[in-house]
């Protein structure tokens, strides 16, 4: 015998269905996933058509145990109105001084599978479900033309409207006792996409889950209203718990998912969790081609972002629609370059650049790998991979066929900053790219990254403080950015605070390389010469170099002065330069610090003609503060623009 408890319940008026089970309204066969308190307004006056439900009634019904003021209902009413209210027909009706009322001519039917995918097909008194194994069921309707406006009942329609009216109550009690008492989810603030997983294990298309994954990131940080983790941030996180994930990531919701691919058919499965108490707020389930899985792309970030209560500006749309490329294995490409080009060494560079190139090979319009590309010939430069001016000039190639193919690209407007400043030293440009870049992308946490360092170059460590911070806030575990906040401290002298953040980090990664070059500098500063020593064969020994601790540095870890540690470091220099080239601009600090000012501005003689990196630094450096009232300090800084 049938129940009520196994039965799908549906709602039929004017181009639309509302499905209960679902939590979905459908126009003409299209769904529509309301945010949770509009669906339950919605569904509310739906349950009472034709009844004036007063505003203390409907609050006290959608906000079960919570204190709201009416503006919160009147919102929700407007967007209904907005979404169901046309010329012809207007749905919700407003009493004065008393509340509202639907009025519809209201048909219900229901169907024993609770898992529609698409409606379709409606007819006077009978619709018809196409699931997901292409079968079609007729539903069943409860009653022809089930349930009407006053002045035009039935008996048989007030038995069965009373029926029905219990069957959803019961429902709706169900629904709201295992709700979160909070006032819908505008409080959602942080969003991370985890990586999609295979539903049997099969791990054979990797490629296709990352794919997904990085679109709907890049997607979604497209969006000014919340901040989500970048890709390299979540790749870590493809076998744990959701919530577990999200709680490590700091951020307020998840969006977790399941890809399965069979020949040319893709079903993805997703759903948004909340993280503080694991209230499933939106969910969807797609059945697409493999040629056409962008569209399932598109919709679940619209779908996201509706749910957050984000209400979408034509701009917001065509962000969302916008497809970076429609090659797949392009796609994925590009998602490995990245990954390898955040390892930050100069072997990992080098395979990004494969990537990349093979990215590009295989869509040649593709504006994100040009940016990508151009990110790697930078800091190869930067890493002495090769001769810095022939990378940078290769890395300014590829970022100006970025903008030429999409001039909307925050990536590529950071790329052509980043060699603007560290190449060219057009320090104008360089600024204009940043500010651009985080116009269009307030959520690409590389812009805010690189543009800290401008900031500290130009001596504007506030400034330059608020953008690492900025950055570190989207991407809070990324070593590299929190290295970067290092740095800052590094040149605005506010060396403890560096050593306690370079301290931090060690902690998240041991193996990190890159700080230890940071905290080292610190050291020096402050005359810590063991630690400084220390912290350089760390860096040493992590980049596979030989770390042994020679009689100099022994000298130079146990110095008790500032002219015996200096004059250890530039002998150690000097016999290392027997296997290794030495850092320009290395060595015109240490001379710096010794007193030796011809050989110091020698060696930023060299550093100047190979475009070393660090030269942008010349105004802030500590290490050069000997050299500040020499005349020749002055020209070079007239000669790079700074100053």
């Amino acid at each position: 015998m049938e129940t009520a408890e196994n039965k799908g319940l549906v709602y039929e008026f004017g181009r639309f269905v509302l499905d209960p089970n679902e939590r979905t309204l459908f126009s003409d066969g299209s769904p529509l996933h309301l945010p949770a308190r509009e669906f339950e307004t919605l569904l509310l006056l739906v349950e009472n058509n034709g009844r004036a439900l007063s505003k203390d009634e409907m609050i006290a019904a959608i906000w079960k145990d919570a204190f709201v003021e009416e503006g919160n209902l009147a919102k929700q009413i407007s967007r209904l109105r907005k979404i169901l209210n046309t010329d012809d027909e207007q749905f919700i009706e407003t009493i004065p001084k008393h509340g509202y009322r639907f009025s519809a001519d209201l048909r219900v039917a229901y169907s024993d599978n609770a898992d529609p995918v698409i409606l379709e097909k409606r007819t006077v008194n009978r619709i018809s479900l196409k699931y997901q194994d292409g079968t079609e069921e007729k539903l069943l309707p409860v009653a022809e033309n089930a349930i009407r406006p006053p002045g035009r009942r039935s008996l048989g329609f007030l038995f069965t409207a009373l029926l029905f009216a219990l069957l959803g109550g019961v429902f709706y009690l169900w629904y709201i006792s295992t709700s979160d008492d909070s006032v819908g989810v505008s409080g959602i603030r942080s969003v991370a996409v985890l990586p999609f997983k295979p539903v049997s294990g099969d791990d054979s298309d990797e490629y296709l889950r990352l794919g997904l994954t990085d679109t709907l990131i890049t997607k979604l940080s497209s969006l000014k209203h919340f901040v989500v983790r970048p890709t390299n941030a979540v790749r870590k996180y493809g076998s744990q718990d959701a919530l577990s994930s999200g709680r490590e990531l700091g951020v307020d919701a998840v969006l977790d998912g399941n890809v399965q691919r069979v020949g040319q058919q893709v079903r993805v499965t997703v759903q948004l969790v909340s993280v503080k108490d694991g209230r499933v707020l939106w969910g969807g389930k797609f059945d697409e081609k493999f040629t056409d899985l962008f569209n399932v792309q598109d919709t679940i970030a619209e779908q996201v972002a509706r749910a957050l209560e984000v209400g979408l500006t034509g701009d917001d749309k065509r962000l969302l629609a916008k497809h970076y490329t429609t090659n797949p294995e392009a796609h994925y490409a590009y998602v490995r370059g990245r990954f390898a080009w955040n390892k930050r060494t100069v072997k990992d560079l080098n395979e990004a650049l494969v990537h990349f190139k093979d990215a590009i090979a295989k869509d040649p319009n593709y504006a994100l790998a040009y940016a990508g590309l151009a990110d790697t010939y930078s800091l190869l430069a930067d890493y002495r991979g090769g001769p810095a001016v022939e990378l940078y000039d290769k890395a300014k190639e590829a970022a100006v066929k970025a903008l030429a193919l999409d001039d909307t690209l925050a990536e590529a407007h950071t790329s052509l900053a980043y060699i603007n400043m560290y190449r060219f030293w057009d320090w104008q440009a360089a600024e204009s790219g940043y500010r651009r870049a985080i116009e269009l992308n307030p959520n690409y946490s590389t812009a805010h990254h690189w543009y800290s360092e401008y900031l500290s170059a130009m001596g504007r460590f506030d400034e330059a403080l608020t953008e690492i911070r900025r950055a570190k806030e989207i991407d809070p575990l990324s070593l590299v950015i929190n290295a970067g906040e290092v740095w800052v401290l590094y040149y605005a002298r506010r060396y403890d605070e560096a050593i306690d953040q370079g301290h931090k980090l060690m902690e998240l990664d041991p193996e990190f390389t890159e700080v230890n070059e940071y905290l080292k500098r610190c050291y020096d500063q402050k005359g810590q010469y063991r630690e400084a020593i220390a912290a350089r064969q760390r860096r040493r020994k992590l980049a596979g170099v030989d770390a042994a601790e020679t009689p100099v540095l022994k000298r130079a870890a146990n110095a008790n002065s500032h002219e015996e540690y200096w004059k250890s470091r530039l002998e150690q220099e000097i016999e290392d330069a027997r296997t290794e080239p030495p850092a320009p601009f290395d060595m015109a600090e240490i001379y710096a610090q010794i007193g030796d000012r011809d050989k110091a501005f020698e060696w930023l003689e060299k550093a100047f003609e190979s475009r070393n990196y660090l030269i942008m630094y010349l105004r802030v450096a500590p290490n050069l503060d000997p050299l500040r009232s020499d005349p020749r300090f002055t020209e070079i800084l007239v000669r790079t623009g700074l100053s």
